[in-house]
């Protein structure tokens, strides 16, 4: 039973292996009711310990957060992750800005979606993989008021089809 995992720079393994069970710490519904997502991008968080307990707990919030890019970084913002239950006076702040961990390749990219294209960063969930806390990141643009009455017309229609064809 052993596990060929590839070594860090320090001897320590790197990661967590690709086939880590995931399990939903968060997410965001109204993310894909208010855009349509175009692309997804795995990206890691930098967390204080109070903040990784918290989220462990799954005391997170993704309702109104979203991403930006910021002097070549990609930080989150509106991100509520409650105060640790057992921390105390270096608890951390709940709405903080924090730092988004994205290959600098990725990064450039989305200056350029998010910039000229007018694309939007959404949170869409946080989740653990392997021991590591990871966010799914995505590229979204905003959905019109139409936009969404199809959408919501769409989703009417197949639970009538789903529902003609169990009766069946």
């Amino acid at each position: 039973m052993s596990e060929t995992r590839q070594r860090g720079r320090f001897g320590r393994s790197a990661g967590a292996p690709a086939d880590a069970p995931e399990k939903i710490l968060a997410t965001n519904r109204a993310a894909t009711h208010g855009y349509f997502i175009e692309e997804r991008y795995e990206c890691g968080l930098s967390l204080l310990g109070t903040e990784v307990k918290s989220l462990r707990e799954g005391q997170a919030n993704l309702k109104d957060s979203f991403a930006r890019v910021k002097d070549g970084e990609v930080y989150l913002y509106n991100c509520h992750i409650a105060p640790y239950s057992h921390g105390n006076l270096q608890n951390h702040d709940p709405l903080r800005a924090r730092k988004l961990l994205l290959r600098r390749s990725e990064i450039r990219g989305l200056i350029g979606k998010t910039v000229l294209r007018g694309y939007t960063l959404v949170p869409l969930r946080i989740y653990l993989k392997g021991s590591r806390i990871k966010l799914e990141l995505g590229l979204g643009k905003g959905k019109k008021l139409h936009d969404r009455r199809e959408t919501e017309k769409r989703r009417e229609q197949e639970r009538e089809a789903r529902a003609a064809m169990k009766r069946r």
